[in-house]
């Protein structure tokens, strides 16, 4: 089976308008045979978006014709391709009812699904961690330093990985060091390899599966996939599932570096 388990859409408020079918043909032709689209889910009702332009989940009027527009073409290329209907969820710290709520309410429409933070609170104020280098180099001033930045994170995805979401929470952990996003733009070295095994180790015990996600690599400030390779071959070793991510938000971008992580 080849497989990309994390991909975007043309519902994606903040990337392209690529269209399903550009996704599932090029798939096709590159001899995929099982992907899952993970368009981002809408974000809690009572959460403001913090990003500029609030465009970090799908609008929810959306959601039913994203969910039936990938029910008809899962019909159409049921005999080339696996199709999964999939959402990107956020763990948005002190909103876990909500988001209960919404998965209790949508989960039993999805094939697979992904549980990702991008999102941290700090002082009764949250700020989108992977949003620029500028947002977080200025949230690292604010908060004391890029360690207790770091810190907060794995912490937080933890948290995701603790929180009862119910019976339809995702059982895949997305880029759980996405936090390096912007590591060759804060410049500072950080040796969080314990936190990050903290955090496979973690979601190793509670059952669940690793996003190996390949964009960072593709990131100018990152350089790497998330996890990086050393913690690739950590999760081999404690046997932690895994399902490779290309996290593409346009059809140039699907199943990007897969040559690169499929040797690892």
């Amino acid at each position: 089976m080849k497989r990309d388990g994390h991909i975007h859409s043309p519902f994606c408020p903040h990337g392209t308008t690529d269209s399903f079918k550009q996704y599932i043909e090029k798939a096709i032709s590159q001899h995929f045979t099982d992907i899952t689209f993970t368009e981002h889910a809408p974000l809690p009702k009572s959460f403001v978006d913090p990003t500029p332009q609030q465009d970090s989940g799908m609008n929810p009027d959306d959601l039913m014709s994203y969910i039936e527009e990938l029910q008809h073409l899962q019909q159409q290329y049921a005999q080339d391709i696996r199709i999964r209907i999939g959402l990107e969820v956020d763990y948005i710290q002190g909103y876990e009812q909500e988001t209960r709520q919404f998965l209790n309410t949508y989960g039993h429409l999805l094939d697979d699904a992904i549980l990702s933070v991008h999102f941290l609170k700090w002082q009764d104020t949250f700020v989108c961690i992977d949003f620029s280098s500028e947002c977080f180099i200025d949230f690292s001033k604010k908060v004391g330093s890029v360690e207790l930045v770091y810190d907060l994170y794995y912490d937080t995805v933890l948290q995701s990985i603790r929180a009862d979401l119910g019976p339809y929470k995702p059982k895949r952990i997305g880029h759980p060091s996405l936090i390096h996003k912007f590591q060759l733009a804060h410049n500072e070295k950080i040796n969080d390899t314990p936190r990050i095994k903290e955090v496979l180790d973690s979601m190793k015990f509670a059952g669940y599966e690793l996003d190996l996600n390949s964009a960072g690599l593709s990131k100018q400030y990152c350089q790497e996939p998330y996890p990086p390779f050393a913690l690739i071959n950590y999760s081999q070793t404690i046997k932690l599932p895994y399902v490779f991510g290309s996290d593409a938000h346009c059809a140039e971008d699907l199943h990007q570096h897969y040559n690169v992580i499929l040797p690892i």
